[in-house]
């Protein structure tokens, strides 16, 4: 692989959730050793709540890893996590990453983290793995409702994979009682009971490990070809909300301004990526500017399924590009300026929609530039 097909390609990110003590650490061990027997060189990145990443010595050498220590992700780090992810392909250009959160992330706060790091490499969501201790899930519910219960269940609920591990511990009755749990909170998401977390590598990841989902030329092992081409929420009663008013000169829902658009633009091909079955990421790099009318039309009419998307985008019709965030029906624009390599690219979260009417909708976009 040449060095420009090298840099070109678009890194599939695996995310692993799962509160403490649930398994995520071996499951990542077991990850790493099976992606270097393919040949694959993967990268990690470790988020832990305290000062010191213990479990990141069981890593060692084997594999590029950079560390999120103090906090979550999806608080008070969650603004290091692109720049981690930016900093690690940029220096190893790893194959694959792989991120272990910590048991206090909100999945959903992490892929948002990993949409912001597209915008500067290019990286797309493969899969949400959530690894839940058997014993341990069935005592919580049996407890009754905590902040910890919810948790858990917003982990399961987000997950593309659903990883059941310690099953040793529980009997014939309570297997079946925990795996009815998790297809209740999940009814897409494949399930697999597990000792020690032995699961399959290509089960986890969807497929072909070296291979980048939705994309048919996502060849990733080293002698194969190149890809041609992936603010947190804000506080509000849905997870999200506008964070300016109907003056702010800004692109709302119902109030449309062109006169605030100009824009500028360098790049890019594309690549539509769906991550899972029910919380769904769509990453789609632009291979050039777009009308504006048309890529508003195209957010104002997004289904209520989609309830996050943001990204860079260059209108042909204006001379700047511009920073997007949807949330929840409200949209906002800023005019950016970027220092360096910065893609134009838009991805899209939410659960259940139409993924591929979606990406079409992407495509006539660029068809009419």
């Amino acid at each position: 692989m040449s060095a420009n097909q090298h840099h070109d390609k678009i890194i599939p990110v695996d995310l692993l959730t799962g509160f403490l003590g649930s398994g995520k650490t071996t499951l990542l061990l077991r990850m790493l050793e099976e992606y270097r027997e393919r040949g694959l060189q993967p990268a990690v990145i470790m988020n832990e709540l305290g000062e010191a990443n213990l479990d990141g010595e069981m890593i060692g050498e084997g594999a590029p890893m950079a560390e999120l220590l103090g906090g979550c992700a999806c608080c008070t780090v969650r603004g290091d996590l692109g720049l981690a992810i930016k900093s690690l392909a940029e220096q190893y250009r790893p194959d694959v990453l792989i991120i272990e959160a910590t048991g206090a992330a909100n999945p959903l706060e992490l892929m948002d983290g990993v949409a912001d790091s597209s915008m500067y490499v290019r990286t797309a969501l493969r899969s949400v793995i959530a690894v839940a201790d058997g014993p341990e899930l069935l005592r919580r519910r049996r407890a009754g409702q905590s902040r910890t219960f919810r948790l858990m269940r917003e982990q399961i609920r987000c997950a593309s994979r659903l990883v059941l591990n310690k099953t040793d511990r529980l009997d014939p009755e309570e297997l079946v009682e925990a795996q009815q749990l998790l297809r209740e909170w999940n009814p897409h998401a494949p399930i697999v009971a597990t000792v020690r977390a032995m699961a399959d590598l290509a089960w986890l990841t969807g497929g072909d490990p070296a291979v980048l989902p939705g994309e048919d030329t996502a060849v990733l092992r080293p002698e194969g070809t190149s890809l041609a081409n992936a603010q947190h929420r804000r506080d509000a009663p849905d997870g999200c909300g506008p964070s300016c008013g109907p003056a702010c000169g800004h692109l709302h829902e119902d109030k449309p301004t062109h006169e605030s658009h100009d824009h500028e633009h360098e790049h890019d091909h594309e690549h539509a990526h769906e991550s899972h079955a029910h919380v769904s990421a769509l990453t789609h790099y632009f291979r050039g500017a777009v009308d504006s009318h048309a890529f508003e039309a195209l957010l104002r009419s997004l289904p209520p399924d989609v309830y996050r998307a943001k990204g860079i985008v260059e209108f042909r019709d204006t001379n700047s590009r511009f920073l997007f965030q949807y949330a929840f029906r409200e949209t906002d624009f800023m005019r950016i300026t970027p220092q360096g390599t910065v893609h134009n690219v838009a991805v899209f979260i939410g659960e259940g929609f139409d993924r591929e009417a979606l990406r079409a909708r992407l495509h006539s976009l660029e068809s009419h530039s």
